[in-house]
């Protein structure tokens, strides 16, 4: 059961907002989806898929996997999952323990637990601790719009698709007032800012914004790691703060919550350090009282990954689900469209589908 080859496959898929809005849109102005997929191959003839974070980096990301990862592990036992996770970020420190390296560590560590659940099997929710199929809430993320009425529109086909919680990207109180009227007053909304503000900034508007009854704040401090003024401004605005999506590895996890910074921690496994880093995190979020919200804004491997820890960690928050429409489905089903405004895991063995090769070929870079 030694690793064969590392193949990465990288591809670009057009997607939908499902408005229409001439101009840029702050950061968010991008048209299509990177993905950096990474297929795993034994000698026994197993072969697991994983999903290396890509978003706008998918050239640096394919490269570390390739130049980097691959070969320090072709050769060795496909189930050392835990093992060749802790030693690559050990032997790569050196390039960062954040970023592009931890992206391509996450990738091959959701490709080798793939394989494990294959070759046992069973559907990787079973091979982390779970038993049955369990619905777990989502949540509709959507996108950037700057515009009122664009807004209150998203907000309202979010709901008629079942949606009972709705996350917000808005950095303006307009907008955000905007989405409240929309959704009237027993929506959970949540707002995602993107850390653009000084922690002064930060403090006015989340006293702004708690007069539409939001339940996160998340990310508003620039730079994201400065725990200490997220701690500082939830304890004086009275405002829960969410945060995680870009921190990698438990480490940094582990600092977040130390300092009080947080209510919802965001762990992504396509960064973090995969599903086995992933697990350190959901553990620390037990032991410190923090509520696991993972961050899953993905249509490759990486979502199914997330769908499966989320069956097999108590408490295990709500599902993400970026509020956009991709041009095809990797998968060729609807496994990115909750049932009743909740998220199951697919049945098959490993993460439980396998990507449409025909799609493969038609995006593939």
């Amino acid at each position: 059961m030694e690793i064969k080859n590392i193949e990465v496959i990288e591809l670009e898929m057009p997607f939908s907002r499902g408005v229409e809005k001439k101009g840029n849109v702050g950061f968010l102005n991008w048209g299509k989806l990177d993905f950096c997929l990474i297929k795993v191959e034994t000698d026994d003839g197993f072969i697991g898929w994983g999903d290396a974070f890509s978003f706008q980096c998918r050239r640096s990301v394919a490269e570390a996997v390739k130049h980097m990862i691959a070969p320090r592990v072709i050769g060795r036992n496909a189930g050392d999952i835990v093992q060749i996770n802790h030693e690559l970020q050990q032997e790569l420190h050196l390039f960062g323990r954040y970023g592009i390296t931890m992206f391509a560590i996450s990738g091959l560590d959701i490709a080798l637990w793939d394989i494990a659940g294959k070759r046992a099997g069973v559907p990787l929710y079973k091979l982390l601790g779970g038993s049955t199929i369990r619905s777990i809430p989502a949540y509709a993320s959507l996108f950037r719009y700057e515009d009122c009425d664009l807004v209150a529109d998203r907000v309202r086909h979010a709901m008629d698709l079942g949606y009972e919680s709705i996350k917000l990207h808005e950095i303006n109180i307009p907008e955000v007032h905007a989405a409240r009227e929309a959704a009237g007053h027993s929506v959970p909304l949540m707002v995602d800012v993107n850390c653009p503000w000084t922690p002064e900034e930060a403090k006015s508007m989340a006293l702004a914004f708690k007069a539409y009854d939001i339940l996160w704040l998340e990310e508003p401090i620039n730079p994201p790691e400065n725990f200490q003024a997220l701690s500082k401004l939830r304890t004086e605005t009275e405002m829960a703060i969410a945060a995680g999506e870009n921190a990698c590895t438990s480490f940094e996890f582990k600092k977040m919550m130390e300092a009080n910074a947080i209510d919802y921690a965001q762990p992504s496994v396509t960064k973090v350090g995969g599903i086995t880093e992933f697990r350190k995190i959901a553990t620390l979020c037990e032991v410190y009282g923090v509520q696991l919200m993972p961050h899953s804004p993905y249509f490759g491997p990486g979502f199914l990954a997330t769908l499966h820890l989320s069956q097999a960690i108590p408490n295990s928050g709500m599902i993400e689900r970026i509020f956009i429409e991709p041009e095809t489905n990797l998968y060729g089903n609807s496994t990115y469209d909750p049932v009743n405004g909740a998220f199951g895991a697919p049945g098959g063995n490993g993460l439980g589908l396998e990507p449409d090769t025909d799609v493969l070929k038609t995006y593939r870079v």
